[in-house]
């Protein structure tokens, strides 16, 4: 009787130990924004090669007409004329963006979906859009300088002077604005692409814990 009278009490202790965590709060935000930036950094390394074939494939023959090359012919004559560390050009301000965009767009949708709910008394399925198309946006217009960057130093192999140098180039010569060039199609991409996303994840977890015996320290 004893014994089960320890074991009751200590399930209970476990049970109330393993409090659901305050969303709103600034450590869980901090949280989200850590893990969720150094995700997206470390996925930014790997796959940044391929990032360079991208915008390489999209600026060829700008403004003329021609006969285009594939990824392949592209990443040949990259490695031909340019040397394998072509591939990286840019990287610094990618990771860059990749930690603050990536912990930005994550980071910021729980807090932006409990103010809806301190406002509107709800997080419907609306709510939620609306906060991860805020949460996209508004971390595409803060980094949208370091994309701008990382796209001139892709394109351009002979400058070799580094992050800084091509900063103040561009600010020199085309002013401050020039860092927020194609702002507002990016912020709409990453504001579409956020909102459905994270309005997806929340409503499948939601209904993963009201149909399913799982419980909220189980499902991500």
């Amino acid at each position: 009787m004893e014994k089960s009278s320890i074991s009751s009490s200590t399930t209970t202790g476990d049970v109330v130990g393993r409090s659901k965590p305050d969303r709103s709060s600034v450590r869980y935000a901090a949280y989200n924004f850590g893990t969720s930036g150094a995700a997206v950094a470390v996925a930014t390394a790997v796959t940044h090669p391929l990032d360079v074939l991208k915008v390489r494939l999209q600026m060829q023959l700008a403004g003329q007409r021609g006969p285009l090359i594939g990824m392949g012919e592209t990443f040949k004559r990259i490695i031909k004329f340019e040397g394998h560390r072509a591939l990286y050009l840019g990287l610094a301000p990618s990771l860059f963006r990749s930690v603050l965009y990536g912990g930005l767009r994550i980071g910021l949708y729980e807090p932006s979906k409990s103010l809806c709910n301190l406002i509107f008394d709800s997080t419907n399925i609306f709510l939620k859009i609306a906060s991860g198309a805020f949460s996209g946006a508004f971390a595409t217009a803060l980094t949208n300088p370091t994309e701008v960057l990382k796209v001139r130093l892709q394109m351009n192999s002979n400058s070799g002077k580094g992050t800084v140098i091509e900063i103040r180039k561009i600010v020199s010569e085309e002013g401050v604005a020039a860092l927020w060039k194609g702002v507002g199609p990016a912020m709409a991409r990453a504001g579409a692409l956020t909102a459905s996303q994270m309005a997806t994840y929340d409503e499948s977890k939601q209904a993963l814990l009201r149909w399913t015996p799982l419980q909220e320290d189980q499902v991500a």
